[in-house]
This record gives C-alpha cells, structure tokens and sequence, in this order.
C-alpha cells in the first residue's frame, strides 16, 4: 500500500469516529452533482448569455434615440452659428440635439436574428439537460460500484469469520494429533489470503468513495459515504423491448439529438441571415436641434444693440429633420456571396452531424442492449456457479473434518466459493447498472428500488 493511500485511509478512519457522519442516498449524490456541478454553471451561464443575445434582437426592432450638446469658444474670425454671420471677436456658442433612427427592412435579417436566438435559447437549454443527463448516470455507476464493493468486503469478513472457526478447530486437531501440522499452515495461508482480500476491498470502497466524492465535487473525504443498502435486481420491462423500439423512443425525447437537431436550425438562420446582406437596407430617421450664441445683434427698429436669452435664443434656433435612406449593395468584393456560400457549407456540416450523433445514439443503444443480455447471462450463470460451489464446500468440509480430505484440497474449495461470490457481486451490479442505462435511453427516471 503506498503512502498516499495509507494517508488517505488513515483520514477516512479518523473521520468515522466523528460523532455522526452523513451517508448519502443515490437521489442525494444525484442532486447534489446537477446542482453544484462546475460545468453545469458554465453552461447556466451560457444559456443566461442567450437571452441576452434574444434581448439584443428584440432591441434591434426599436428605434434609437441619442441627444448630444456642446459648447465652444472661438477668438479671431468665425461664424456666429446662429446668424451665420463672420465675427472676430471671441464668440462662446453652445448647441445640443436629439437624433432617432429606425431601420424599416433589412432583407429580414432582423427578423431571421430573432428567430435564431430563440432557437440559440432552447439549443443551449437541451446542451444543459444533456449534460445533466451524462452526470446523473456518472453519479449512479459512481454509486454503485460503491455498494458492490462494501457488499464484496461484507462477503470477505463473513468468509474470514468462518476461516477463523476453521483455523481454531484445525489448531486443536493438530494439537490431539489428529492432523498433521501441515494442514494448520494451509488453513493459516488461507486465513491471511482472505485477510489480504479484506484490505484490498476495502482500499477499493476508499477509492471509490473519493471518486464519487470528487464527481460531487466535496472536499471533505473523511466525512463522505453513502447509506449502507443492498440492492437486489428490480423488476423491468426494459428487457422486452427491442433495441430498435428503444431507439425510436429515445429520438423523441433525447436532449443531445435535440441539441443536434437545432445546431441544423440554428445554421438555416445563419444561411438566411446571410442571404438577406443581398437587399438594400431602408431605414428612417429624425433629428432635432438647437443653438446658442453670447454676441450681441442690432435691432434695426431702435437701433441698438441687444443680446437674446438663453431660453429664447433655444426657441428661436432649433429646427428638425426627417427623411428616408436606402443603401443598395452593389459590389462588395465577393464578401456577401462568399458568406451564403460558407453558411450553405455549415447547413450541409450540421445535417451530417445530426446523422452521426443518430447514428452514435443507435450504436450506444444497441451495446447497452447486448450488455443488458449478455449481464443478465452472466449473473444467472454465477448464480448457478455459486450454487454449485457450496454444495461442494460443504461436501469438502464435512470430509475434512473426519480427516477424509487434506488441507490444501479443503483450501481449494473455499476458495473456488469466495470466487463465485465475487463474480456473483459483480455480475449483478453490472447488470442493474447497464438495465438503468437502458431504462434512462427509454425515458425512465433513473431509480434504484
């Protein structure tokens, strides 16, 4: 055992003599890893950052409005803005205005840019739920293996509590003369094979604690575990579809063919988008404006010279302006066509990809299909095996304990039971795991009991 791993074992024995230590359903452990899971934020974000895109082309359908003023001083010859009259004095002038602008048609791009980040929106919500989908069945196999080993380690203390038995019994029949010394040594090697087994196990349930514990992303290893259960293979129906029934299902609800199938969506808009750069824009706009000026002005009537408030002079200056204007593409270095023809490629791009992400969903269907039988085989086998087993160990023991049968043989058949257990335990935890996964392609919710 290498020192990190002793270091590591060591905290978990100090944390299980913590007062009361927390174990973890699989629905916790599931729960818990959608809600703090790293990447989902990420994706959470992204998909806030979608909405913010739809708000950007809603905003598009809305006209602007700016105001701007300044003010400025001029000494030598300049224009009084107001009269547009040469001064040569210093002049100190101020203007402000109000500017608006709306576009009526752009090809409909404006229209397509909208359409387009609704789609982005609900791409980006099937891109989370496809993540989510991935982590809830890491988090389950994560669980199980688990609760495989903890039942393969109650196996193993069970076996040893049996071997010790054996060993006090074979202990005694030495002593009287019975057996032979020889026989001791057998069971004795057999006793710390099994003790060996223990430590391995439970390194095992060490390292698969901290994988599930990573996978949730908690850094308190000493504290993490999950509840103490068995799990028996549940009943299901799975098993009396066919892959190709499951397949069919599976394309109408699976967020990641979803996802797939708006990433061709999302690449139309584009293509559209592209297209409308080839009509002429119409927009309208709208200005408003006014002047200052601190000269002075000559009233012809009384011959004077006066200077008009500041209220007065922005009255009596200001002036609007409205019109239409139409820009017409006409030659624009290949740039506009170029564009149609790289969004045509993406469409192109995209639908082949739809049909390799079918394409991948039908094959992973179909492995968890065979794994689900060949699991199912390969359990009832190892039942048959254990049971056979048995039957032999205890047709060994009682020939061993009337000096029928040596120590080695007798060895043999505990050990040939202690396999067949193992592959027992293994056998029907891969088989639950791979029916769940075969389940959760057919849309059912993911359940142990």
């Amino acid at each position: 055992m290498n020192f990190k791993l002793t270091a590591l074992l060591a905290v978990f024995s100090l944390g299980m003599l913590s007062a009361q230590q927390k174990k973890w359903t699989l629905e916790e452990c599931v729960a818990y890893a959608v809600e703090n899971n790293l990447t989902i934020e990420q994706f959470e974000i992204d998909l806030l950052s979608t909405q913010i895109d739809k708000s950007d082309a809603i905003g598009a359908f809305l006209p602007n409005l700016n105001g701007s003023i300044s003010t400025s001083g001029n000494t030598g010859l300049s224009f009084d803005p107001t009269t547009q009259e040469p001064v040569t004095t210093t002049i100190i002038t101020g203007s402000g205005g109000l500017t608006s602008a709306v576009t009526l048609f752009d090809g409909l791009r404006n229209i397509h840019r909208l359409n387009r980040a609704k789609i982005n929106t609900i791409a980006s919500q099937y891109r989370l739920d496809d993540l989510k989908d991935d982590i809830r069945l890491q988090v389950a196999l994560a669980y199980l293996q688990i609760v495989s080993n903890k039942e393969s380690l109650k196996v193993f203390e069970a076996q040893y509590a049996v071997t010790e038995q054996d060993l006090k019994r074979t202990k005694e029949l030495v002593d009287a003369g019975v057996l032979p010394k020889g026989d001791l040594l057998q069971v004795e090697a057999t006793a710390a094979g099994i003790e060996q087994q223990i430590v391995n196990t439970e390194n095992l349930v060490l390292i698969s604690r901290i994988n599930l514990a990573q996978l949730l992303q908690i850094t308190d290893y000493a504290n993490f575990d999950v509840v103490d259960e068995d799990f028996e293979i549940p009943p299901s129906d799975i098993v009396n579809k066919s892959a190709e029934e499951i397949f069919a299902e599976a394309l109408t609800f699976r967020n990641d063919i979803k996802f797939s199938q708006s990433n061709i969506d999302l690449a139309v808009k584009d293509l559209a988008i592209s297209k409308g750069a080839r009509y002429p824009t119409l927009g309208a706009f709208f200005n408003y404006n006014t002047r200052y000026s601190d000269q002075e002005r000559f009233d012809n009537v009384t011959g004077m010279l006066f200077r008009e408030s500041f209220q007065d002079q922005l009255w009596l200056n200001d002036g609007i302006s409205y019109g239409l204007q139409m820009n017409i593409p006409v030659f624009n270095g290949f740039s506009v066509k170029n564009n149609i023809k790289r969004s045509q490629l993406a469409v192109e791009r995209a639908k082949l990809q739809f049909e390799q992400d079918k394409l991948a969903l039908e094959t992973d269907i179909n492995q968890a299909y065979v794994d689900v039988k060949s699991f199912s085989k390969a359990y009832e086998a190892a039942m048959k095996t254990l049971e056979a087993r048995r039957l032999a160990y205890n047709y060994s023991k009682e020939r061993y304990d009337v000096g029928l049968l040596n120590a080695f043989d007798f060895s043999q058949a505990q050990s040939q039971v202690d396999n067949a257990e193992a592959d027992v335990i293994r056998t029907k935890y891969n088989y639950i795991f791979r029916l769940k996964v075969l389940e959760f392609y057919f849309g059912l919710p993911l359940q142990l009991d």
